[in-house]
């Protein structure tokens, strides 16, 4: 066998042994991600690292305002599920697509395996609009929303994702991005606006990086 065949196989033999200890070390009570886009802009920053918790969401439901990863809405949403070309990819193929080179290999990444993080705004069983400022109204109020810096403004196309008077379903939220004016959410959906409680991999616990931004959510 040559040489490079040889180093070749090494390496990736390397790689997947690596990649089960990995998975076999995952704890299932945390894990970290990273802030890839500015969708919860200024609360969190593009490449911000963060530790997501698993354990306090097991036995009960966000409340609003919790920061929570979840599931790619193509992996859930019924029309984007539809709309696919090939079956869902299974949780093997997009746990070892997380992992380099694998996921620099173009056409290999699949959108059903991505993650997304977004903000809690609408609980079950309430009346929620949002406005073209992409403000949010629960049960016709106005909600506070201390975080909330990045509106839309009267020329911001799609009316900002606006609908109105809609009830959340019984164990589903309405989650979205802080910055309203830049964030692919519940309000563009096209299957429902609305995400079950068992999409949502874990709650934004800690920021570790960068070091002067280290704290608590």
């Amino acid at each position: 066998m040559p040489n490079s065949v040889k180093n070749f196989l090494k390496e990736w033999g390397l790689l997947i042994l690596l990649t089960f200890f990995v998975s076999s070390c995952r704890s299932f009570f945390a894990e970290p991600r990273y802030i890839p886009s500015g969708s919860m802009l200024p609360e969190l920053q593009i490449n911000d690292r963060l530790i997501i918790e698993k354990f306090s969401l097991r036995n009960s439901l966000p409340k609003r305002g919790d920061i929570v990863v979840f599931k790619s809405p193509y992996s859930f949403d019924e029309k984007l599920v539809s709309s696919r070309s090939k079956p869902l990819p299974k949780k093997r193929y997009c746990f070892f697509m997380s992992f380099p080179p694998m996921s620099l290999i173009p056409g290999l990444r699949d959108q059903a395996c991505d993650a997304y993080i977004k903000r809690v705004v609408a609980l079950p069983g309430e009346i929620v609009s949002v406005n073209t400022k992409g403000e949010v109204i629960i049960n016709n109020k106005l909600i506070p929303e201390p975080y909330l810096s990045y509106k839309c403004s009267l020329s911001f196309l799609n009316n900002c994702g606006a609908f109105e008077n809609l009830r959340v379903p019984k164990d589903h939220f309405l989650v979205l991005g802080d910055n309203r004016s830049n964030s692919w959410d519940g309000r563009y959906w096209p299957g429902s606006k609305f995400m079950h409680k068992k999409e949502i991999i874990g709650r934004a616990y800690l920021r570790f990086w960068p070091l002067n931004k280290v704290g608590l959510f």
